[in-house]
């Protein structure tokens, strides 16, 4: 079953030199299931996730030919209507938690707000407080009662995480969520995304600097540059890429073994971006 259908999706920036698009006629399904959006920085893929969810800032401009979630078209959605989806059966992990987090309102009201709109207040606070303990924070009670300035960068994004997925939607964008993280941490919520997945059927869209961890955790790639789609390909066929920039990623990732000089360059070529 597809649950999103993404045809032709451009974002559109004016600048000096006139309007600059950042992401060009980005085309996907998306079923109930892990995708991976891999690329350098700027190649559009958090600008992609954002759109997706009529995020785009102004006075960037999002448009396609057909954006579509569970047979509600988006193109067309209300603010009242996107009240409805986002939070509830629509959410997205923001890169950066300073950015995202209220920094005047305590981490356990922000996850109590999300949950308040589908529980009761007790209800709502204890699936806060589990959601902490699920992200592997380990005293939930103080952090459910501090303010987004005083944890951590790697708390906050576990916390962050804790607000996204604490209404189980049914389409998450996650966008590096787990670059701030340990290890053990890491692996931790790979498995709680995983469960949601597998289990209750959401829609997953990975977005990821990873390839070794897209390759392992997503079901499907897609490799973008310069704001297209370059290659689309199981996450399996990942080290037989057939495009010259994915093969390009993949030999700058350091080895293990072997010799580490001279450092792959990725060299580029102008017809990808056109």
């Amino acid at each position: 079953m597809t649950l999103l259908h993404v045809e032709d999706l451009r974002v559109t920036f004016p600048t000096r030199q006139g309007p600059s698009e950042v992401v060009r006629g980005v085309t996907f399904a998306l079923g109930r299931e892990r995708l991976g959006i891999v690329g350098e920085s700027g190649s559009g893929k958090s600008q992609t996730g954002r759109a997706l969810l009529g995020l785009t800032p102004p006075p960037g401009i999002a448009t396609a030919k057909r954006l579509e979630f569970d047979g509600i078209d988006l193109r067309h959605a209300t603010p009242a209507r996107w009240r409805e989806l986002r939070g509830i059966r629509m959410s997205m992990i923001m890169q950066d938690p300073k950015f995202s987090l209220n920094p005047v309102m305590k981490i356990g009201r922000q996850l109590m707000e999300a949950a308040r709109r589908t529980a009761g207040r007790a209800e709502a606070r204890d699936q806060a407080m589990a959601m902490l303990e699920a992200v592997q924070i380990r005293d939930p009670e103080r952090v459910f009662r501090a303010y987004p300035h005083e944890l951590s960068g790697g708390m906050g994004q576990r916390a962050m995480i804790a607000m996204m997925l604490i209404t189980e939607p049914d389409l998450l964008i996650a966008d590096e969520p787990t670059s701030a993280l340990d290890v053990t941490v890491q692996i931790e919520v790979l498995r709680i995304l995983d469960r949601l997945v597998t289990d209750r059927g959401m829609g997953l869209i990975f977005i990821s600097h990873d390839l070794r961890l897209v390759s392992s955790f997503c079901d499907r790639v897609l490799v973008m540059y310069a704001g297209r789609v370059v290659e689309e390909l199981a996450s399996a066929d990942l080290a037989r890429a057939q495009h010259p920039y994915t093969q390009g990623l993949f030999k700058c990732l350091p080895q293990v073994t072997g010799s580490a000089r001279p450092l792959p360059t990725l060299q580029r070529d102008a017809e990808w971006a056109r």
